[in-house]
């Protein structure tokens, strides 16, 4: 720590740091993160999702491929798996933007990027999960809509 500013050269800076909401609400988190059930609970939820999203997908013709890792998640609007940037930047980004906009009409925020990860939290319940899965039906009904006119 004598390496740090005021007593050192390098300096160190940014919105919350060092601020004593923020400091509590890590060491808060830290500590509920100590209960193995959690992961075990993010787990099965993401798998959920992401097995729900690729269904609803399919029902709709729509190709997709979703890499998940834990509770991080991405779904590519493309058929190959993507297992670097060449294979990720053959995904169709027009598709995955009107479906961004479709789950927003469905009041579903997602990554605004289709190279942004998604993630599942504590808070996204099975009741989320499911809600979250039906407003993805609906949006691909309405793109199903959307490239028929």
């Amino acid at each position: 720590m004598r390496n740090i500013a005021p007593a050192g050269s390098i300096y160190q800076a940014g919105t919350l740091s060092g601020n004593p909401l923020a400091m509590t609400a890590g060491l808060v988190t830290l500590r509920r993160l100590r209960d193995e059930t959690i992961y075990r609970k993010l787990e099965e939820r993401s798998a959920r999702l992401c097995a729900g999203l690729a269904q609803a997908a399919a029902d709709a013709g729509v190709k997709t491929t979703t890499n998940r890792v834990g509770s991080m998640w991405t779904s590519f609007f493309c058929e190959a798996p993507v297992t670097n940037w060449a294979t990720a930047n053959q995904s169709n980004r027009e598709l995955y933007g009107k479906f961004f906009h479709a789950m927003l009409d469905e009041e579903v925020y997602l990554a605004p990027s289709q190279f942004e990860a998604g993630f599942v939290s504590t808070t996204h319940t099975d009741l989320i999960i499911d809600e979250t899965i039906a407003a993805a039906r609906r949006a691909f009904e309405t793109m199903g809509t959307i490239r028929s006119q």
